[in-house]
């Protein structure tokens, strides 16, 4: 496991709110991280849907440790702001939050993001959700 790896992982695990969301980290690449999500009653709105709030939660959770990947060892990350699009109802088995850097500057990293809602055990998805995020390195 590389040291980014690590690091994104310990820190990953000491959030209470992935805990309580039962979400987990499944890629750390540079300027990429996926986190999945399996779906549950708990975590849903009054029709059965995925809820905005958990979806919104582990998509932004993604693009800041995508960011984190691209940050001086020395740094840490904070959402700095983030604009999502709920492309339609997020129904499914489990849902993959994917977060990519596009640019990483010395404070800033603009990151995109999506979410993809999987039923069975097969690839095929639906994207129910976009995001842009701006993340902002700050020192330890």
């Amino acid at each position: 496991m590389s040291e980014i790896h690590r690091r994104i992982s310990d820190s990953f695990n000491a959030q209470g709110l992935m805990v309580t969301l039962g979400a987990r980290l499944t890629l750390v690449a540079e300027g990429e991280v996926q986190i999945e999500l399996p779906f549950s009653r708990g975590l849903s709105q009054q029709h059965g849907y995925l809820h905005a709030g958990a979806t919104t939660s582990i998509l932004d959770t993604a693009c800041g440790y995508a960011a984190l990947t691209k940050a001086p060892a020395d740094f840490e990350v904070v959402t700095a702001e983030f604009k999502i699009n709920l492309l339609r109802p997020a129904i499914g088995e489990r849902f993959v939050a994917i977060g990519r850097v596009q640019n990483a500057g010395k404070l800033l990293t603009v990151c995109t993001g999506e979410v993809r809602a999987y039923s069975g055990a097969g690839e095929a998805h639906k994207v129910v959700a976009l995001m842009q995020a701006t993340i902002a390195n700050v020192r330890r």
